[in-house]
């Protein structure tokens, strides 16, 4: 199943998490774009964040922003050479 335009903003949208801090959320104001907006309310639909607004990251949500930055670590790094 190739990457959508949806799970691109949702991913994009998780790397904001910050996974130093369970203490640390963040807030999608209603002026973001909306398919920023449309990503976190599907997120939290997901059960990946708390609130449909962004809210704290879910246990599982947590899981998926470390696979998320995984992903982009490799997907971004040099080739071997």
């Amino acid at each position: 199943m190739p990457f959508t335009p949806d799970l691109v903003a949702e991913l994009n949208t998780l790397v904001h998490f910050d996974l130093d801090s369970t203490q640390q959320g963040i807030k999608i104001h209603s002026t973001a774009e909306p398919a920023i907006i449309a990503a976190t309310r599907r997120l939290h639909a997901k059960g990946l964040v708390t609130q449909v607004d962004g809210g704290y990251l879910t246990s599982l949500g947590r899981d998926a922003v470390e696979h998320a930055r995984a992903a982009l670590t490799i997907l971004t790094s040099l080739p071997a050479t």
